[in-house]
């Protein structure tokens, strides 16, 4: 069962931001320079967003929890890429809807970031230790 709920979790989050990729492609504007750099920003934050979602695998969680210290893939040189890739993924969609004042909601959600990633960072190096603080010093953000 939780292989199921793993799966539906995942394909729920993909179409969601599949379904805003969307949105954004045949969103009814002209295609402006910041449109498209707002696509090319956008559409490879999503994969690599699914990809570092798929790499933590049931570690993933709505609250800092230490399930499995996930050193592989994307978090090999990252430490948080989720964070990183669903902020430029966020950037991408609000540069391509071509409303500068959306951009302020970036002042929002980086702070919220960055403290959920001190939150988690806290939560792993109680759990692992010497291990987190090696992978740490070898991985940015």
């Amino acid at each position: 069962m939780d292989k199921l709920k793993f799966r539906i979790l995942c394909t729920l989050q993909l179409s969601a931001a599949l379904a805003l990729l969307l949105f954004i492609i045949v969103y009814i504007g002209p295609w402006t320079t910041l449109r498209v750099v707002g696509l090319i920003v956008a559409l490879p934050s999503f994969i690599l967003l699914f990809i570092a979602r798929f790499h933590l695998g049931r570690s993933f969680s709505v609250t800092p929890q230490a399930r499995k210290l996930v050193t592989t893939g994307l978090y090999l040189k990252i430490r948080n890429p989720m964070y990183v890739f669903s902020f430029l993924l966020v950037f991408g969609f609000l540069l391509a809807l071509q409303k500068p004042y959306l951009l302020l909601l970036l002042l929002v959600l980086l702070p919220i970031q960055i403290m959920r990633a001190h939150q988690e960072a806290r939560v792993l190096e109680q759990k692992f230790g010497d291990a987190y603080r090696e992978y740490r010093s070898k991985t940015w953000f």
